[in-house]
């Protein structure tokens, strides 16, 4: 974290978005010991402690940041010592690099299950790779019930649900190596229903449908990204936590002629929104659903409801 204080606004259960902290380790500038928010109900430092999520502090974090957008991202070791011993730099010789790593796997759910009314407008089918609590919550203010499901789940369980429509959630890790859910979306992706995808669900799309990713030098991280609408011209700010992009420019995606692009980014020029030429299939690499904000973007829950709508 590059904010020089972390933990001053604790921690409470009505804001997770996940059932558990979903990181490897935490490093940060200065930590507070005593939140300060009137709706905390611990610290950080428990919650993480609670889930065996290793925490360092007094840790120069910019100066950090720095070297990794000069060098690109890079693998790391959280470790006791003032320099390297050398079980240490095995253990870092040893772990995985992002490339080919499968991360879906893990972050997704063991089993399905669905929230929502049983009498809902709309029944849609949510693949969790790594799925946000919030992403649940607005489909759900919008009157749908949704199934989410693991992330291995098969185009034939899908539609024996008979949904309305698809979801695809964001999640970590290579998109190329999850190739069980490319396949998936490539055989659902055949315009008999709408499908809405969000970042790592982006991802798998564009592959999905003829597309390439790249691994980025150190990632797009934090909540202000500029990104364009082609369209409207309009500019989004943006929540943004992903490593890896669509290939494709203003002209299209290389190798999936089905596809278009919608939105880039204004920093880099990287693909930041995709949509079917044909079908009602849609995805933005960036966080729509992004709590507690910006909010921006929220408009595409919208846009899918009214593929739903128009089903």
């Amino acid at each position: 974290m590059t904010a020089p204080m972390i933990g001053n606004y604790g921690i409470n259960p009505d804001d997770v978005e996940s059932d558990r902290p979903r990181v490897a380790g935490v490093v940060v500038r200065e930590l507070s010991a005593r939140p300060s928010n009137w709706r905390a109900t611990g610290t950080l430092l428990d919650w993480l402690a609670a889930a065996k999520v290793p925490l360092v502090a007094e840790v120069d974090t910019r100066q950090l940041t720095r070297h990794i957008r000069s060098r690109g991202a890079m693998r790391g070791v959280l470790a006791l010592g003032e320099k390297p011993t050398d079980v240490i730099t095995a253990a870092l010789a040893a772990s995985p690099s992002m490339n080919g790593l499968d991360l879906a796997s893990v972050a997704t759910i063991p089993d399905a299950y669905t929230e929502g009314p049983r009498d809902a407008a709309h029944h849609v089918v949510a693949f969790d790779f790594g799925m946000k609590r919030n992403i649940l919550r607005l489909f759900m203010q919008k009157g749908c019930r949704v199934t989410v499901v693991p992330a291995a789940t098969t185009a034939a369980q899908v539609r024996a649900m008979k949904p309305d429509g698809v979801f695809l959630s964001n999640g970590p890790g290579d998109p190329a190596a999850v190739g069980y859910a490319i396949d998936t979306i490539r055989t659902l992706a055949d315009g008999e229903l709408p499908i809405f995808g969000i970042c790592l669900g982006h991802q798998l799309l564009g592959l999905a449908l003829g597309g390439e990713t790249v691994k980025l030098p150190y990632g797009h991280r934090g909540g202000n990204h500029p990104v364009r609408d082609l369209a409207t011209g309009q500019v989004l700010i943006t929540s943004q936590n992903h490593g890896f992009a669509v290939r494709g420019e203003t002209g299209g995606v290389p190798g999936a002629k089905a596809l278009e692009i919608t939105h880039l980014n204004l920093n880099d020029g990287t693909v930041e929104g995709i949509k079917h030429r044909e079908y009602p299939i849609f995805a933005v690499q960036y966080h729509p659903e992004a709590s507690p904000g910006p909010h921006d973007a929220q408009g595409h829950f919208q846009q899918f409801l009214q593929a739903l709508d128009a089903k």
